[in-house]
């Protein structure tokens, strides 16, 4: 059986020729790809540990599960898509507003766990029937709407959770997160956020060396004396052991919340295959199933060993893009080094000891980041705002979901925020599609340009098409104008 672990050493073994890429079959020396693969690991930690400690879950399992996800995406798709699996962002939102109705570790974990299996299903689906499954029911102005108000729900989080604990902090950190990602280059501004975790972790060591305590509140919610940057707890801990892992638990109110979140790792699993494609000059359409398949199996296992949600990362490609390595064998040495920072709980707790402040200057950018690549699927997509049958909906979900409006049906159950939200969004839209004037329903493209091509019907049943782009919650892919795809 061909699991892709068999590569063709390229060249020399050590640089691509000019002009010429490291495909996925093959690979350089093995102390370059090991060295690859270190450089990829650090281009996912900026977001992948920072998932689990906003979402309150043990970033050490984070890491160990994006690696054993990873093994499972890459022997999945027979190693024909490279690509990293690290913790979703897309649920960072979910998790604080199950935390807020009152869920546990556990809660949060059950629902995404069910996330994993909608998200297997639709690759299934997709594997069956084409992608014109995922076209007719996400058509851009559903997708961005959703992956917008999932991003700006998280305001309140920063706004009432991080910040407040050291404004001054955030302020800074904020101020040096935005300034890395505009004006570093190349490799540098893909790891922006790392960078602004380092900066906050001194500038945080130096305002208590110089400033003593802050008076604030604390993580704990109460207003005390305490260290910004607290290390107590890197000193007691061991430098080999297993993370701490718990089962999930299932609530319809909490699963509710979560599912939405479907859409948008369905639109990023989509972009970011279509970017693979068209950077190695190869034709993966037939794998576009297979790997969102694939991440949800990773995200099942995960969560049920009470990890986060993985998903496809964009920081990997741009590494690739950088590099013109597209090696497989690179990912394996990257998930390889994911599984021995899992069993290191001296990592787990320097992370865990990430100063609020610290958090709340890289959520301020981050959050607001997520909300905005909505706009850009409406952007690249040309939606026409001006017309009431996309205008009406889309607003409606997103004030829903950024107000987190409440919608209750008995004293045990309600809908609010993210799920009310997406729930307006979708029947919305096509509730008043069924009902507009003709008028209204002008051809538009659908979900994103870059998965037009994986429609194998699209050419001779979507005529002249219309143009767009492609877009995801952390994806990218590309462009093809109506029928014929367009090829590198």
């Amino acid at each position: 059986m061909d699991l892709g672990v068999r590569w063709k050493l390229h060249g020399d073994g050590r640089t691509p020729a000019p002009g010429a890429v490291v495909r996925p079959d093959e690979r350089l020396s093995w102390p370059r790809t090991v060295g690859l693969g270190a450089q990829h690991v650090v281009a996912m930690f900026g977001a992948s540990f920072v998932a689990p400690v906003l979402m309150g879950l043990d970033p050490n399992l984070a890491i160990m599960m994006s690696g054993v996800s990873t093994v499972i995406f890459l022997v999945a798709t027979k190693g024909r898509v490279p690509s990293y699996l690290g913790c979703s962002l897309s649920f960072v939102g979910v998790a604080a507003v199950i935390r807020a109705q009152g869920g546990t570790s556990a809660t949060v974990t059950g629902a995404v766990f069910v996330v994993g299996v909608a998200l297997f299903l639709v690759g299934v689906a997709v594997q069956r029937f084409g992608a014109r499954i995922i076209h007719a029911a996400m058509p851009p102005i559903v997708t961005g709407a959703v992956v917008m108000l999932i991003g700006f729900n998280l305001a309140p989080v920063t706004a009432s959770t991080y910040w407040p604990q050291d404004q001054w902090t955030a302020l800074l950190v904020m101020l040096f997160t935005g300034l890395a990602v505009v004006c570093l280059r190349g490799f540098w501004s893909r790891v922006a956020i790392f960078l602004g975790l380092l900066f906050g972790y001194g500038i945080s060591w130096l305002f208590d060396r110089v400033f003593g305590k802050i008076h604030s509140v604390g993580g704990n919610g109460q207003m005390t004396d305490h260290w910004r940057l607290d290390l107590s707890g890197v000193g007691k801990a061991d430098w080999i052991g297993l993370p701490t892992f718990h089962g999930p638990s299932f609530q319809w109110s909490a699963i509710l919340v979560a599912l939405p979140v479907v859409i948008a790792l369905v639109a990023e699993n989509a972009g970011h295959v279509k970017a693979v494609g068209e950077m190695t000059g190869s034709n993966l359409d037939d794998k576009l199933g297979t790997a969102i398949s694939a991440d949800g199996v990773g995200s099942m296992l995960s969560t049920a060993v009470g990890g986060p949600p993985n998903t496809t990362y964009s920081e990997n490609i741009g590494v690739m893009a950088a590099t013109r390595v597209y090696s497989t064998a690179a990912y394996w040495a990257a998930a390889c080094f994911a599984l021995l920072f899992g069993i290191c709980p001296k990592f787990g707790a320097i992370v865990a000891a990430i100063p609020g402040g610290v958090l709340g200057g890289i959520t301020v950018i981050l959050y607001g980041m997520i909300g905005l690549l909505g706009a850009q699927i409406w952007i690249k997509s040309k939606v026409d705002l001006r017309n009431p049958l996309n205008l009406v909906p889309a607003a409606a979900g997103i004030i829903i979901g950024i107000g987190n409006v409440t919608l209750k049906f008995t004293d045990t159950f309600s809908l609010s925020g993210i799920a009310l939200g997406t729930l307006v969004v979708i029947t919305g839209y096509h509730t008043l599609r069924a009902l507009a004037p003709a008028h209204l329903k002008t051809q538009e493209p659908l979900l994103d340009e870059g998965t037009s091509s994986y429609d194998e019907d699209a050419e001779g049943a979507a005529g002249s098409g219309g143009s767009g782009g492609a877009a995801g919650s952390r994806g990218s892919g590309g462009a093809s104008d109506g029928g014929e795809p367009r090829r590198p």
